[in-house]
């Protein structure tokens, strides 16, 4: 039983303070690849200590001073007489006595240096010189605390490939010399958007799983929305910052009603809007209403809120205010151009001036051989012609659609619509 509890806070507790540690111990070192390291063998020692002797008075501060104390020993290791060895060992004010001696289970935080830890972490993690993969698996693993295995679960990729990313995206950092510091306000800027894309990206492949048996992932969606909720409270002067995470709880907001008992997707016009998650909503609004007044005009992320926002408040389908949301997505082409956006315009031009208007965006987008190896296109243009009366044409999108889809939840849902046409 106390085995079952101290792993149990184990747990807890990296889950709730790794960042912190991670970075602690990054600007303690120096290091962003080793503070990595030396947090994992302070949650190795944690999981035999703990259940053995009990959860420590700090647990936070345990797991760190153990980091610091591992730090040390490396130094040390390197080289005797390492300056850096002996500046750290001053500061941290042990001498030479870590050999054996009891673990400080009340070593400090700098409540002003903690979140610029935490932030500086976010800014490595999505750092411009790693691929989208690298910085989407560094930022959970080293940010969100999740191990190799909960990551490789989420994007159903071996656990290997996951620890290879890991493993390769610490090494291109330390070539790239990257410090550990917060850049200056104008690159912050410019790397900001790195940062907003992978929690972005996360949140996506949460929402709307691209492969695999579940349409959608919670717990990848959940750790989003908590990494934008740390970026919220940590930058709360930044529009698109807080326009992120507005469009993530306005979408999530949908995710009750988004499965049927059995799991199986439950499509925009038949969900019961009773079941949306209303606190999520106020949560989403709020955010962008500040978006709104630190800002000076919406951002892509901002607009993408907006369009949420309009489904949010309508109480059905036909309610929906359509022309703001088409007038919502033309603005957002003109911002952030991509075949997805205009497809997306294309359904909402179909609902608010009928399905021959949108059939023509996306006959535009097929001319232009976008989104050729995606399901989205052939799923809208199947769902366009069943309403014009087009059955026949409808089947071949449909069934075209279906061989691109890797969800098989969503594979089910389009099979319905094939099967309904008769």
């Amino acid at each position: 039983m106390a085995e079952h509890t101290g792993r149990e806070a184990v747990a807890a507790v990296w889950r709730i303070e790794s960042a912190r540690i991670v970075g602690a111990l990054a600007r303690y070192t120096g290091d962003f690849a080793l503070a990595e390291d030396l947090a994992q063998e302070a949650l190795a020692e944690a999981l035999v200590t703990w259940p053995r002797e009990g959860v420590p008075r700090t647990p936070a501060g345990w797991l760190l001073a153990v980091g610091r104390r591992r730090a040390i020993d490396a130094f040390r290791r390197r080289s005797a007489l390492d300056e850096r060895y002996a500046a750290l060992a001053r500061d941290l004010g042990e001498g030479g006595a870590f050999s054996g001696s009891p673990v400080d289970q009340d070593a400090p935080w700098d409540p002003e240096q903690i979140d610029d830890d935490v932030l500086a972490l976010m800014f490595i993690s999505c750092h411009p010189v790693l691929s989208r993969e690298a910085r989407v698996a560094l930022t959970l693993r080293v940010v969100g605390g999740l191990t190799s295995d909960q990551i490789a679960k989420a994007f159903l990729v071996p656990t290997a490939t996951v620890q290879a990313r890991i493993t390769r995206a610490k090494k291109t950092l330390a070539e790239a010399r990257v410090p550990f510091e917060l850049p200056q306000a104008q690159e912050r800027a410019q790397r900001l958007g790195s940062v907003l894309s992978v929690v972005y990206l996360i949140f996506t492949e949460g929402s709307s799983a691209s492969s695999g048996a579940e349409l959608i992932r919670f717990d990848l969606a959940g750790e989003a929305q908590r990494l934008a909720r740390v970026l919220a409270r940590l930058m709360p002067r930044e529009p698109e910052v807080h326009s992120l995470l507005a469009l993530l709880e306005l979408t999530a907001a949908r995710f009750p009603a988004r499965t049927g008992p059995d799991g199986e997707p439950v499509l925009l016009e038949q969900q019961d809007r009773r079941r949306w998650d209303r606190a999520a909503i106020r949560r989403g609004r709020a955010a962008l209403d500040h978006a709104t007044r630190v800002g000076r005009g919406l951002g892509a992320y901002g607009l993408q809120a907006a369009i949420a926002e309009c489904h949010a408040v309508a109480a059905s389908v036909e309610e929906t205010n359509w022309e703001r949301v088409v007038l919502l997505y033309e603005a957002l082409g003109r911002l952030a151009p991509s075949p997805v956006v205009d497809l997306n315009k294309a359904a909402a031009v179909s609902m608010a001036r009928g399905p021959a208007a949108g059939l023509k965006i996306v006959d535009d987008l097929v001319a232009a051989k976008a989104l050729a190896n995606s399901h989205l296109l052939p799923s809208v243009r199947g769902e366009l012609l069943t309403r014009l009366g087009r059955p026949d044409e409808a089947r071949a999108e449909l069934e075209r659609a279906v061989r691109l889809c890797g969800n098989e939840r969503e594979r089910a849902v389009l099979r319905r619509k094939i099967a309904d046409l008769g």
